[in-house]
């Protein structure tokens, strides 16, 4: 790790649990939360990729309401079109990991610069870290809202290079997607895996450099 200048974090599902949306999700379709949430999320994953490969971007905000409305009609609930973004906005106030706010001080600790790399948009990331108090975690907050296609195209992990000033072999890329682990892998990234739920990583001709429990497992590698 000695040659490691600078750490980029994806945010959803690194640092925040997306499904912290789960109890909103609960509100509004008792006993249906955690299913709502999960079919949310894949959909806006794959909303991501297909308008990234359509050039049909447009701010994750919006992919995260279109992802919304398809996953209540994807199980047969009724949304109210009134109720897509006070729900959608339960995206700007996601729950960090219990163990992410003293892993960052952790990381800070050893003189590493840090940043998110996220497909969320400029106010998105600004919101659920503003909210969840880790604003001052990081040196840059950096959304793919400049290049207009979200990872894990080569031009939104280009953001991270250009932000850092240094090369792509000096910056740790941190993410618990394996799509994206993979993407900044091929990029040139060296990268760690954060494997919560005991997963199976991707079979696209990639591995991470490390796999990890959780995001102090990655400031254990530097002590």
């Amino acid at each position: 790790m000695n040659h490691i200048k600078a750490i980029a974090f994806d945010l959803y599902g690194t640092l925040f649990d997306v499904h912290s949306v789960a109890s909103k999700c609960d509100v509004a379709f008792p006993g249906r939360g955690q299913e709502i949430s999960n079919v949310w999320r894949q959909k806006q994953l794959e909303y991501t990729w297909l308008r990234s490969l359509m050039n049909r971007y447009i701010p994750f905000e919006h992919v995260t309401e279109e992802a919304l409305q398809y996953a209540t009609r994807h199980l047969g609930l009724a949304l109210d079109e009134r109720a897509v973004r006070p729900l959608s906005d339960a995206y700007l106030r996601l729950q960090p990991f219990p163990e992410v706010p003293e892993a960052l001080r952790a990381l800070r600790g050893h003189g590493l610069k840090l940043a998110i790399l996220s497909n969320g948009s400029p106010h998105s990331i600004d919101a659920v870290v503003g909210n969840a108090g880790l604003r001052d975690s990081f040196d840059h907050l950096l959304s793919v809202d400049p290049v207009r296609v979200y990872k894990p195209d080569n031009r939104a992990y280009e953001l991270a290079e250009h932000a850092f000033g240094c090369n792509r072999r000096e910056i740790l890329f941190v993410s618990s997607n394996a799509w994206d682990a993979t993407g900044a892998r091929y990029f040139g990234f060296p990268t760690a895996w954060i494997n919560r739920g005991g997963k199976v990583f991707e079979e696209m001709g990639q591995r991470p450099d490390w796999e990890t429990n959780g995001l102090d497992d990655v400031a254990k590698l530097f002590a």
